[in-house]
């Protein structure tokens, strides 16, 4: 059932104060984004490839990172959790945590850990290559245990929990259960970005946020159109034991199940995608509306935080989901992982 904008827009306008001050907790894979800006002229006489010549290098929070620096930027009081190196780049990365003014004292280090690093190098605007360092085994039971109790002594206190999987190690079945239940006692509700992985691991949430392609790979069968993406979304419901199942779709925008809803809702999207590869050039067909998007980095981090924070301030999830998707389509035409303003959104939403 695709929705009118124009009916949500007082409510949204009126819910975005109402952001700031909530007690949010991040739990998930804390990484460093880096990147390497430089300019390209020329190509190596070495291969075919060109010869960047740096000019600067910047840092900021990716993975749940970057749902926590989202959440943060719209007034959020915010808590992270996850284990990371005690390394360079673990240094950094708290850095740039105690920088945007999130509460790192349950961030574990781990000496035999490493920290993951996500470098981007930047030419003229388009990405040349990634370069990633990670490993991928689970937590140690000491710092699995550390990390545990760190959360559990907090989560009393929080609005709402976030837990971002990016399937580094950190989250297991078991792990998501014990996560989960405390969350469930204590009654916070609990937001999902599920990685492919695992299918039953967040039974109880609150509400589940996947893309297209990861609701396709847990129903074993592609979104190809409407009907497809409806049936999907009311087998993930079941198949998570949750209460809301969010499929974000790209230039297709967005749709919202509810378990006690009947009819899912389509939220029309807010923007059209451009690739690295489009950036500059014309003649890029985007009908009547809509905004360039330069880069999709992180837009699903967007769209999670959002959601779970417009939530924690008393928003029904039809309501949240909106100014999610509002908040995607500002973040979507910004290069790199980027996060979106209160007052940034109040424009949006007057656009």
């Amino acid at each position: 059932m695709p929705i009118q904008i124009a009916e949500y827009l007082p409510r949204l306008k009126k819910l975005i104060p109402k952001l700031r001050g909530k007690h949010i907790g991040v739990l998930g894979d804390l990484m460093l984004d880096r990147y390497l800006w430089g300019t390209a002229t020329r190509l190596s006489p070495e291969a075919a490839v060109p010869v960047v010549d740096f000019v600067s290098q910047s840092e900021c929070l990716g993975g749940a990172g970057n749902v926590a620096a989202n959440l943060a930027a719209l007034g959020a009081r915010v808590e992270m959790f996850g284990a990371i190196g005690a390394d360079e780049a673990g240094r950094a990365l708290g850095k740039c945590l105690r920088a945007g003014s999130i509460v790192e004292k349950g961030v574990v280090p781990d000496a035999k850990r490493v920290t993951t690093v996500k470098t981007r190098i930047i030419a003229r605007h388009q990405q040349v290559v990634r370069v990633d360092q990670e490993r991928r085994e689970p937590l140690r039971l000491e710092t699995e245990k550390k990390l545990l109790g760190a959360l559990f002594n907090a989560l009393k206190s929080l609005d709402a929990l976030v837990l971002s999987d990016y399937d580094k190690g950190l989250i297991t079945d078991d792990f998501a259960d014990r996560v989960l239940s405390a969350a469930h006692q204590l009654k916070v509700p609990v937001f999902v970005k599920p990685k492919t992985s695992r299918l039953y691991a967040y039974r109880g949430a609150r509400a589940i946020v996947c893309n297209a392609k990861e609701a396709g790979f847990f129903v074993t069968r592609s979104l190809g159109d409407e009907k497809s993406v409806e049936e999907a979304g009311r087998a993930l419901l079941a198949h998570f034991g949750c209460s809301a199942v969010v499929i974000t779709r790209g230039e297709k925008g967005m749709s919202v199940f509810e378990e006690t809803s009947p009819r899912h809702l389509q939220i029309p999207a807010t923007s059209f995608e451009v690739t690295y590869a489009r950036v500059g050039q014309s003649g890029v067909e985007r009908g009547a509306s809509g905004r360039q998007v330069f880069d999709v980095t992180g837009a699903g981090d967007t769209v999670l935080s959002v959601l779970s924070l417009a939530a924690a301030a008393g928003a029904s999830l039809p309501d949240a989901a909106v100014l999610a998707n509002t908040a995607a389509g500002v973040v979507v035409g910004k290069l790199g992982t980027a996060s979106v303003s209160p007052q940034e959104l109040e424009h949006a939403l007057a656009d």
